[in-house]
């Protein structure tokens, strides 16, 4: 089965309202409260896996004034949110939700628990008197597979995932089956099918994650990455450069994203940072080039294809940050196009941004991703210029093989089978942090 470009930014280029795991555990409590035929709810129950339990245990969440965690995500979503709006339902979170939400959870009615499946897995079970309703969300945030109301299972919803299966298969599976049978080279070519209305949706992405960007920059939210580097270039201690540039405007986006701002990101390949990363540094090195707008909005595209490439490879969670490697990767791609460099330059690009950030670790969303979003964004434009002078790691080291595609696919061994107890080791110590704070007086 052959896809376009149209297919690949259709399901992999989406916005999102807030982390979009934690999205996903609301749109999934959204659902089933839905179901119910009375809107008080008495508990909310939750199971999801490892990695979506990781990446939702610490960043905020847009409309709760500051609210973290994976019960927080339950509550808000079956008690005020809209599940019609998929990723971005949390911009229909109100005050009288947000209320009910604080009071299940201060009566300790809402439970998250860890099921041991390994992809992106979420079930919810609502309690309402005498009614119960369950929803599955399953492999993509947004994905809603299952629904019932008292085991009686819904099958006419429109909130139902409608994607159609081929063999027993997913449009994502296939998708990404056909996305890993592919060549640099080939996905090179994908650029040329581009039209007018792909530029438009590329621009929409744009314009969602720079106004992310203005408001990290302005309010310096989160950590202030984006802000405090506004502050060293007016003291002279940093000098503006193309790689400066990308950093700033990545980091400041993730500042704002990651402290709750109530905003949508362009996502790529089921991410909001990645997308902040396939699009931003490419974006913020535009004005030091001779190049038109349709020409800049191609690379993007071109780092869109790219970033579910490698995500294709590493698999849509991991222990290997994907803001680093995969939308990394992508933004270096989308670089080297946007400053002339070919295929072969494209190849080297990668391949030294591989070698230089395959060990970053996913330690779940929080604040802090906004460093390594900065680091990714500079490591982008930096792996894209040296590849330009002839700097290209040798097959010889390390994970690196004598191909991209190559390198790519030992990333993807690296991720699935080397970093499985990393994973398991990194949500552990984050459990551990968490039982303590309960402990506290």
């Amino acid at each position: 089965m052959a896809f376009t470009v149209k297919d690949i930014l259709q399901m992999e280029v989406t916005p999102a309202l807030g982390c979009t795991e934690p999205v996903a555990i609301a749109l999934g409590a959204a659902a089933a409260a839905s179901l119910l035929p009375g809107k008080e709810i008495d508990f909310v129950e939750a199971w999801v896996d490892p990695n979506i339990y990781k990446n939702g245990m610490a960043v905020i969440i847009p409309g709760t004034v500051g609210m973290t965690g994976l019960d927080t995500a339950s509550a808000v979503g079956a008690c005020g949110c809209d599940p019609h709006r998929g990723l971005e339902l949390l911009d229909t979170l109100d005050e009288i939700g947000l209320t009910k939400a604080k009071t299940l959870l201060e009566r300790g009615n809402v439970t998250v628990n860890l099921l041991e499946d390994s992809g992106l897995h979420v079930i919810t079970k609502i309690t309402s008197g005498s009614d119960v309703a369950r929803s599955e969300v399953k492999d993509l945030h947004n994905n809603i597979i299952a629904l019932s109301l008292n085991e009686t299972p819904i099958v006419s919803s429109s909130l139902l995932s409608t994607v159609v299966k081929e063999n027993g298969k997913s449009a994502m599976a296939l998708l990404e089956e056909w996305l890993m049978g592919l060549s640099l080279d080939d996905i090179y070519e994908l650029v040329d099918e581009i039209d007018a209305e792909d530029l438009a949706y590329l621009k929409k992405g744009v314009d969602y994650n720079v106004k992310l960007a203005e408001h990290g920059l302005k309010y310096g939210s989160g950590l202030g990455i984006g802000k405090a580097i506004d502050r060293l270039l007016k003291q002279k201690l940093l000098v503006e450069d193309m790689a400066l540039s990308a950093r700033r405007l990545t980091s400041a986006a993730a500042d704002a994203r990651m402290s709750g701002v109530n905003l949508p990101a362009m996502s790529s390949a089921g991410s909001g940072n990645h997308g902040l990363t396939a699009i931003l540094p490419i974006w913020a090195i535009k004005d030091f080039l001779n190049q038109d707008e349709d020409t800049v909005l191609r690379a993007i595209g071109l780092s869109h294809i790219v970033t579910a490439y490698v995500k294709a490879h590493t698999g849509r969670l991991s222990a290997v940050c994907g803001c680093s490697v995969a939308a990394g990767a992508g933004a270096t791609a989308g670089i080297t196009y946007l400053v002339g460099g070919d295929v072969e330059h494209m190849a080297g690009a990668i391949k030294n941004i591989m070698e230089d950030l395959a060990g970053v670790i996913c330690d779940g969303a929080k604040a802090g991703c906004a460093l390594k979003l900065n680091t990714a964004a500079g490591a982008a434009v930096q792996a894209a210029l040296f590849s330009l002078q002839g700097i290209n790691v040798q097959d010889t080291d390390g994970i690196i093989g004598t191909s991209p595609e190559q390198t790519i696919q030992n990333l993807g061994t690296l991720s699935h089978d080397g970093m499985v107890e990393t994973d398991k080791t990194i949500l552990k110590i984050m459990r551990n942090k968490e039982e303590a704070k309960k402990q506290k007086p």
